[in-house]
């Protein structure tokens, strides 16, 4: 079984796990940048497992040994993912399984906006009573709209509590459909400007990269309506934090933010401007964390990790490549014998022609006993008729098929 770095903690049971799955288990929740460096290099895992923790190129480049990385949670936005690829290791998540908990702070921060139950306990612990104040400026939820950005896993699940609230929900995300829309029973925002002009409660959910960092700008802002409640759970910088200032500052917008684009790697003095204003309610980066969800995250790394040792394949993978620069597929009906597939590969390697991906598929067993298999196998350039005849002159083939993928 595998070597397994864990560089953040995971439950005991989860440890266990590995254990008991034959994994030599190294675990070590500090482990931060050059030490973390330093114990890859030390331990030569196969396998880490991070929740928050940055892993770097130089952290890839420590060891050949390590495979795979798991993130025991969905964003992989601290992972040098371009590093992993360029070394061939997998990058896999654990998506989904702390939908809930980050759905349940969303709802904190929405209710709490709305009722200012923050300001009213701060208030009480310093000795005041303020009924007069806390009684007003409160709009109440039923009948409301609340706009969500992302309706992935954790989107779904605040659409159905907002759905129980009595809220009508619209929705933007480019894979929502106007029929999956309907399916869940939200409305389908054409985009971002439109969600916020008709929203009263704005939420956010949707992972970090080139296409959504700063997505939520100036016009987004702009088109939101005074008084209205935004809630970021998901990451600090697709959020132009000079727009949402704005926005608080000049249309009384509140906002309940648990993300933010400065925050500190570790515990200890933060000062932000934006937390300081007035109506701005912020948590600690603590959406997923409830013992329920990092259970449910813990387990499901142990399953991925258990696929990976069992198939090779890991569940989840991020950086896979969608499309490759295949041209052509060629299909190869076979004997399951020793060598054929050699022989194929054989042959294409004379014709300097890079496969780029490759399955083959066995057949059950004929009436002799005997079994076939069939080979597809993508690649970048075409053997020649030569060479394709020689493929089909070898006993152990049945058939050779080319085929060009953009005729696919």
């Amino acid at each position: 079984m595998f070597r397994v770095l864990v560089a953040d903690k995971l439950p005991q049971a989860a440890l266990d796990q590995l254990s008991e799955m034959g994994c030599v288990v190294t675990s070590e929740p500090s482990l931060k940048g050059a030490f973390l460096t330093e114990k890859i290099a030390q331990v030569q895992p196969e396998v880490l497992v991070v929740r928050s923790t940055r892993v770097t190129a130089d952290d890839f480049a420590a060891s050949g040994a390590l495979s795979l990385v798991v993130r025991a949670g969905a964003g992989v936005n601290t992972i040098a993912l371009s590093s992993a690829s360029g070394m061939g290791v997998y990058v896999a998540n654990c998506p989904g399984k702390n939908a809930v908990a980050v759905a349940e702070l969303a709802w904190a921060h929405i209710l709490n906006a709305d009722r200012r139950v923050a300001d009213g306990v701060s208030d009480l612990r310093d000795g005041v009573w303020k009924k007069k104040v806390y009684s007003k400026e409160a709009r109440g939820l039923k009948g409301r709209v609340l706009g969500i950005v992302g309706l992935g896993a954790i989107g779904r699940e605040v659409a159905s509590r907002g759905q129980a609230f009595e809220m009508t929900v619209v929705a933007f995300d480019p894979a929502l459909t106007r029929d999956g829309a309907d399916e869940l029973g939200v409305s389908k925002a054409d985009s971002l400007c439109e969600l916020a002009s008709r929203s009263d409660v704005v939420t956010v959910h949707v992972g970090l990269n080139e296409h959504t960092r700063g997505m939520l700008d100036a016009a987004f802002f702009d088109a939101l309506p005074p008084n209205a409640i935004f809630v970021n759970t998901s990451r600090g910088p697709v959020v132009d934090e000079q727009a949402l200032s704005k926005a608080i500052r000049e249309k009384s917008v509140r906002a309940g933010l648990d993300v933010f684009c400065d925050e500190p790697a570790s515990d200890g003095e933060w000062n932000s401007d934006l937390v300081a204003l007035p109506g701005v309610y912020g948590t600690h980066h603590i959406g997923a964390s409830t013992d329920q969800a990092q259970e449910a995250v813990a387990l499901e790394a142990c399953r991925v990790i258990a696929a990976y040792a069992n198939t090779g394949n890991p569940p989840n993978c991020v950086n896979l490549a969608r499309q490759t620069p295949a041209t052509h597929l060629l299909v190869v009906r076979h004997r399951d014998e020793v060598g054929v597939l050699s022989g194929v590969l054989g042959v294409l390697k004379e014709a300097s022609i890079n496969v780029q991906n490759m399955e083959n598929n066995i057949f059950s067993a004929g009436a002799s006993g005997e079994r076939a298999a069939c080979a597809r196998i993508q690649m970048i350039g075409s053997p020649s008729e030569p060479l394709l005849e020689q493929l089909k002159k070898q006993e152990t083939i049945f058939e050779v098929k080319l085929i060009l993928l953009e005729e696919q």
